[in-house]
């Protein structure tokens, strides 16, 4: 972006941080991070199709989840990182740490109970959960179900105390503005996933063997990981449970809106799964990969994008500096929206090819339910950019020490999404409705933060963010228009009837649509075209970069 911030330096004060490398770094990371978690699902289906196995397996997922979502999840790392980065920020270095320890300790202590309280429910929300699944006939066939949803719900409760703790523990990188690592840790636990999937389609394990994968993947990534890096660094941890430290009332005054409120992006997948559960076999995998094709933009773009600037919000809302504040909200708002209308467009325009190219091998091949996985996901994909904002918003009100209000939003959001699917099964409409819904949730959503987070912080620079989606959107349809046409033409060469031309067709057109985007928001003169450009520039001094020797 080649606007003049607000947070440029001024005299007297030092140079403001800047979200462009982080984004860069949580860009790629998260980029492999979901391009593995597209490869879980592909090693998934393939092993054991699109069936009851992988629904259980989809079903299994929400008693742990259920946990993550009750004990804040996400909510963790948003009320530390603004009071550690405050406390860091302003030579406060012992207290930071003393506020670390307490934090850890009380947060372990609580976690582990729960664990244990969830193991012991563990059948009677595996009940609440398929209590009503059928299959193709008609047939209810929860008693069947039920008994692996509590043996795999039970192996990945652990993984949640990796998870939760190891929020906080990625937390302090974070703060100290250090995003390589955190970056890694997701992608350890999806590697876990894939690996245990091959084994337990190897094995006499099974299906189990993808949430055993997840447990050595999330002690490995989550806790292990963090854990190695900040002691290196000189971590300052020591068990304590003095409640009355500085900063400590302060993070749990933030925290409890999040525990007691129910947000819409954490619930979603978990309501999802239990109305589609009322849906024949099959239909819950349906919707998680639609669901996870078109989470991929909002990782890779939006949650990036929010995670890079959350430190960067935190301090200017700390040292009072609230132009460059607002300034750093609006162009993060405005380079979201350049990057994920084309999202939205591709994915809509090649759904079927994107889901034979991904999902189409072994059982899930010969599976009638993968035909269901493009509509799915083309439903999905309306909803792309209110998924990429969303998280940016969030996290400037979480920056400015205000949780209560936004998470009241999103839990009153949460309720009309759960009138809309119950209303949804009431009607018996397709399980498409259940898509629509979260896609009229989430927009809604977007609306009321975005006009909430005004009244909160001051005016963000609406006209130039509407200027910039109408741009985008213009864009993006041609790109999308031209991704359809180009591919209902290679279609009419045979290029369906061979999986290797699919793939090479699907990377000529997207690659080709990608450019004609970049040259069409050039013609527009959008300042977002920067990043291409500076990647580009990168690039070139990569492969023109005189190699010298070392002589030392």
């Amino acid at each position: 972006m080649s606007d003049t911030s607000a947070a440029e330096t001024t005299h007297g004060q030092s140079q403001p941080p800047s979200t462009a490398r982080a984004g860069g770094i949580m860009m790629t990371s998260l980029f492999l991070s979901r391009v593995l978690g597209m490869l879980r699902n592909t090693v998934m289906t393939t092993v054991f199709g699109v069936s009851l196995l992988t629904d259980s397996y989809q079903l299994a997922v929400t008693i742990p989840d259920t946990l993550f979502m009750l004990v804040a999840g996400g909510g963790l790392s948003s009320a530390f990182i603004p009071v550690f980065s405050e406390l860091l920020h302003t030579k406060r270095e012992r207290e930071a740490w003393k506020f670390f320890s307490v934090v850890v300790t009380v947060c372990s202590l609580a976690v582990t109970a729960l664990i244990g309280v969830a193991w012991v429910l563990a059948p009677w929300i595996a009940h609440l959960m398929a209590a009503d699944k059928v299959d193709a006939n008609k047939v209810n066939i929860s008693a069947q179900m039920e008994p692996h949803l509590v043996y795999m719900g039970r192996v990945l409760l652990p993984a949640q105390f990796a998870f939760l703790i190891g929020s906080i523990l990625l937390g302090t990188l974070y703060s100290r503005r250090q995003f390589l690592a955190p970056g890694l840790a997701p992608n350890i636990y999806n590697v876990g996933i894939i690996v245990g999937a091959v084994v337990g389609g190897l094995t006499p394990l099974g299906i189990a063997g993808m949430p055993w994968g997840g447990l050595i993947g999330a002690l490995l990534g989550n806790l292990l990981l963090p854990v190695t890096i900040i002691a290196k660094q000189g971590v300052r941890f020591r068990p304590s449970l003095d409640v009355k430290s500085e900063g400590v009332k302060r993070f749990f005054v933030l925290l409890a809106p999040v525990i007691f409120g129910f947000s819409l992006p954490s619930v979603c997948q978990i309501i999802t799964n239990y109305f589609a559960a009322r849906y024949p076999a099959g239909i819950n995998t349906v919707l998680t990969l639609g669901n996870t094709l078109m989470q991929a933009p909002s990782g890779i773009f939006g949650q990036s994008l929010a995670l890079a600037a959350f430190p960067v919000l935190a301090q200017f809302y700390a040292n009072k500096r609230m132009d460059a504040y607002r300034s750093e909200m609006t162009k993060t708002i405005r380079t979201v929206l350049f990057l994920a209308l084309p999202a939205s467009a591709v994915m809509f325009a090649l759904a079927p090819q994107i889901i034979q190219v991904l999902n189409g091998y072994g059982k899930s091949a010969h599976s009638a339910n993968l035909a269901e996985v493009p509509v799915a996901l083309r439903v999905y994909s309306i909803g792309i950019v209110a998924w990429c904002v969303q998280p940016v918003l969030m996290r400037g009100f979480f920056s400015a020490h205000k949780t209560l209000f936004p998470v009241a939003l999103s839990t009153g959001m949460t309720a009309l999404f759960i009138g809309m699917c119950e209303y949804c099964i009431h009607m018996k409409l397709p399980y498409t409705s259940l898509a629509w819904s979260t896609n009229i949730a989430a927009i809604l959503l977007v609306f009321v933060l975005y006009w909430a987070l005004q009244r909160e912080v001051g005016k963000l620079d609406s006209e130039r963010i509407f200027v910039t989606g109408v741009k985008a959107l213009g864009g993006s349809l041609v790109m999308g228009a031209f991704s359809f046409a180009a591919f209902q033409a290679l279609n009419l060469v045979g290029v369906s009837h061979s999986r290797i031309a699919t793939i090479i067709g699907l990377l000529f057109v997207i690659t080709s649509a990608v450019w004609i985007y970049y040259y069409l928001t050039r013609a527009m003169k959008m300042p977002e075209t920067n990043y291409f450009e500076r990647a580009f520039a990168r690039i070139n001094r990569s492969k023109t970069a005189p190699k010298t020797i070392d002589k030392r």
